[in-house]
């Protein structure tokens, strides 16, 4: 199974040549290698069930899904010291699906503690290292799940993804990051950081396999209010004829003579994303520039700021250690609850709910709170306005490659640049998106992405899918680690 397609995997099932057994005691032999030398990994499940091969594509196949998403008598972390014991009694939705298809879950990867972060460096079990670089960050905050897809381990994992989390981390390892429009997928068992932005997703090694998992897992969910139906056919719909497609980037963003004394890195990724460009247009799209006004592109940082913490407040203030999570010491409840609270959560973690808390403060929700509301509005709004025109927007996924992990900044989202933030846009509209290979830069890989408006997934699968298929990417292993040795 190592470093296969879905397809190929099914295709042996099929004909017998490998047993669900045999891809299982692969798949966890080599995670408890590659675990010692990259530490993807919260949990490996050594004995999973041993499921049937049926009618369902992913029947009798390995994955791996994100610690923040439940799953039944299995540790479900998030990777944070207050859930470090914590094991649900009832599987997320995704995962119930899976469940239903067969497929095989055979671990819980290690992430960003409760997803809020974007380097897999605040992990409570210990820094998650790039397989095409050891001393590099993988991303975040799904970050085991794109170092084990990228290290051939598995197929596919689910992640998550509130500003880049599927995507960035996709862009850092080599491998695609998909973000299907907002509701697609069920959140129902998502721990929840921001609501009005979390989106579960995938990893894979190629668009075709995204869009295989994503059309088996997703649908209307009764446990989920914003859960939503889409046409199904995402993978028929890959047929990689854009003729006629308009796509748009943002000029101000790509143009070099807007950056102080860049680096000849950044100046590689801009000449490849030139050459992609030109790749499009060999197909047949169009692909124009456009300005998108300072101020709201300035404004995206700090509007996912606001927004993502003041929600991350809330939504974690569940966690006092008195329902659940390691009893902290105290006289009192207050004292145990901040006793629980200090102890348990890294110091970004607080530093968000310190933001979150003061946002949402009756004296500064209008200038803050509010104010963060609107302007989510106008970029959406901006957006919006322009997919009445063009079929999707293509960037950069990233103007660097994986940073160093000692050089890792881990204040608030990484980095306050506007070209590293401006995937949040994705979230800001519940817009699909998709970050696939885009070659590399000192033996690094880097990505380019893609987005695309509402409900328009098969879109934005098919330009993905023509543009890799003029690459040579697809389906690649990470070169930093031999598992083997």
């Amino acid at each position: 199974m190592f470093g296969k397609t879905i397809e190929e995997i099914r295709a042996s099932l099929i004909k017998k040549e490998v047993t669900p057994e045999d891809l299982i005691e692969e798949a966890v032999n080599n995670s408890k290698k590659i675990q010692n030398i990259l530490n993807p990994y919260v949990t490996i499940i050594d004995n999973p069930t041993k499921y049937v091969v049926d009618d369902n594509i992913l029947s009798g196949i390995p994955y791996v899904a994100k610690d923040n998403l439940s799953t039944k008598d299995v540790l479900s972390t998030a990777s944070s010291n207050t859930l470090k014991d914590y094991v649900p009694f009832f599987d997320a939705t995704v995962i119930e699906k899976l469940k239903q298809q067969n497929a095989i879950l055979i671990g819980k990867s290690a992430m960003d503690e409760l997803g809020m972060g974007g380097t897999g460096t605040t992990c409570h079990t210990g820094n998650v290292l790039n397989p095409w670089d050891k001393t590099r960050i993988t991303g975040g905050s799904s970050a085991g799940s794109a170092c084990l897809v990228a290290s051939g381990i598995i197929p596919y994992a689910l992640g998550s993804d509130t500003g880049d989390s599927i995507r960035k981390p996709a862009s850092y390892c080599g491998v695609v990051g998909y973000k299907p429009t907002y509701g697609v997928i069920s959140r129902f068992g998502l721990f929840a950081f921001a609501s009005s932005l979390d989106h579960v997703g995938v990893l894979t090694r190629s668009v075709k396999d995204a869009a295989i998992v994503v059309e088996n897992v997703s649908g209307k969910d009764e446990k989920d209010m914003t859960s939503i139906d889409i046409e199904k056919n995402l993978v028929s719909a890959l047929t990689g004829n854009i003729k006629g497609k308009k796509l748009f980037y943002i000029k101000n963003l790509i143009d070099i003579k807007n950056y102080d004394n860049p680096s000849d890195d950044l100046k590689e990724i801009l000449n490849k994303f030139k050459d992609t460009i030109k790749l499009l247009e060999e197909a047949g799209a169009t692909v124009e520039q456009i300005e998108f006004e300072s101020q709201l592109l300035n404004a995206i940082y700090p509007t996912y700021v606001c927004l993502s913490c003041a929600e991350a407040t809330s939504n974690d203030s569940n966690l006092t250690g008195i329902i659940f999570g390691p009893r902290g010491d105290g006289e009192n409840y207050v004292d145990m609850i901040k006793n629980h609270r200090t102890k348990g959560f890294c110091s970004l973690i607080k530093r968000r709910f310190v933001i979150g808390s003061y946002v949402l403060q009756k004296e500064n929700q209008e200038k803050y709170f509010l104010n963060a509301k609107r302007v989510r509005r106008l970029i959406v709004d901006k957006m919006n306005d322009l997919f009445k025109t063009y079929d999707s927007m293509i960037m950069p996924a990233s103007l660097t490659i994986a940073p160093k992990i000692k050089d890792a900044n881990n204040m608030i989202t990484g980095n306050n640049q506007v070209i590293e933030n401006i995937m949040a846009i994705g979230n800001f509209g519940g817009y699909p998106s998709i970050t696939i290979p885009n070659g590399f830069v000192n033996s690094m890989p880097i990505g380019i992405n893609i987005t695309g408006k509402v409900k328009d997934d098969k879109n934005v699968l098919n330009i993905a899918y023509a543009l890799e298929s003029k690459m040579d990417y697809k389906n690649q292993i990470a070169k930093g680690v031999d598992i083997w040795n």
